[in-house]
């Protein structure tokens, strides 16, 4: 297997968890033992699970700026699509946003301008630290 895709699993799964899972199935078998939930059993552990796994992807999701033959931008863009797909099919498969057209788009168009943004802050910050450690080597 390609290294960077077991790091991709390793980070993942130490990042991720396993609390929500168990806290998921407690919750299920809750739900069906006793009948004064909010939510179905199913609907806590869907949302467990499905956070679990987008805790997974987005720990994972960093290793692609270890691979050294790819470009900074082809990192950002690999990571902002695995990133995106990730919390678009959480949203969505919670109903914590509906399936419509213009409410993806706003939450598109707010998902890259934030990664953007972070990204675009954490590149200065990183290049401004460089730049003032190579001026205190020469």
């Amino acid at each position: 297997m390609n290294k960077y895709v077991k790091e991709f699993l390793h980070r993942g799964l130490v990042f991720g968890g396993f609390g929500p899972i168990i806290v998921g199935i407690v919750y299920l078998i809750l739900s069906y033992a006793l009948n004064d939930f909010s939510l179905s059993g199913s609907e806590v552990f869907l949302g467990i699970i499905s956070i679990y796994i987008l805790a997974f992807v987005h720990a994972g999701s960093s290793v692609f700026h270890q691979i050294e033959h790819w470009s900074l931008m082809k990192a950002l863009f690999c990571q902002l699509g695995t990133l995106y797909a990730a919390y678009a099919i959480c949203y969505l498969i919670n109903s914590w946003i509906p399936f419509e057209f213009t409410v993806l788009a706003i939450f598109t168009a707010i998902f890259v301008i934030g990664y953007l943004l972070i990204w675009g802050i954490v590149y200065l910050c990183v290049r401004n630290t460089s730049k003032k450690l190579s001026e205190k080597l020469v």
